[in-house]
């Protein structure tokens, strides 16, 4: 007995239309949150102190004042021969590295200009020579 005609075997063709269906929709999913997931997560990143630097020599120390005056060590330099001065010094050394301290009231631009200068004369690194962070301080932040 032969049920709904002459072909009794399976049907051999796959139906797309629900898979293309399902696939628009996750496309559609994904382009919507990848831009969220772009986006980066805020985090809150311990506080630390720094361990004072082990030096092997003596370092090289350049200090600004108040007055916005310049000392190699606790040798007055104008401005305009720190360049020339630094080259000398730095010439008899292995290592070009120099701290920098700065008053807390020296302009930021003076600053600026001596660290460039500084940088002109060859030093490879530049230290920033500061105070530790007191109790008060840190219960002020």
């Amino acid at each position: 007995m032969m049920i709904g005609g002459r072909h009794s075997g399976f049907m051999s063709e796959i139906n797309v239309t629900p898979f293309v269906d399902v696939m628009l929709v996750l496309l559609i999913i994904f382009m919507v949150t990848a831009p969220m997931m772009m986006q980066g997560v805020d985090v809150t990143l311990p506080e630390a102190s720094a361990e004072a630097m082990a030096a092997e020599t003596e370092p090289l120390m350049l200090s600004i004042d108040k007055q916005s005056r310049v000392f190699i060590n606790d040798i007055n330099v104008s401005v305009e021969d720190l360049h020339t001065k630094l080259e000398k010094i730095l010439s008899g050394r292995s290592d070009r590295e120099v701290f920098l301290k700065a008053d807390k009231e020296v302009p930021y631009g003076t600053v600026v200009r001596i660290m460039s200068e500084i940088k002109a004369a060859g030093v490879e690194k530049l230290g920033m020579v500061t105070l530790p962070v007191t109790q008060e301080a840190a219960t002020k932040r």
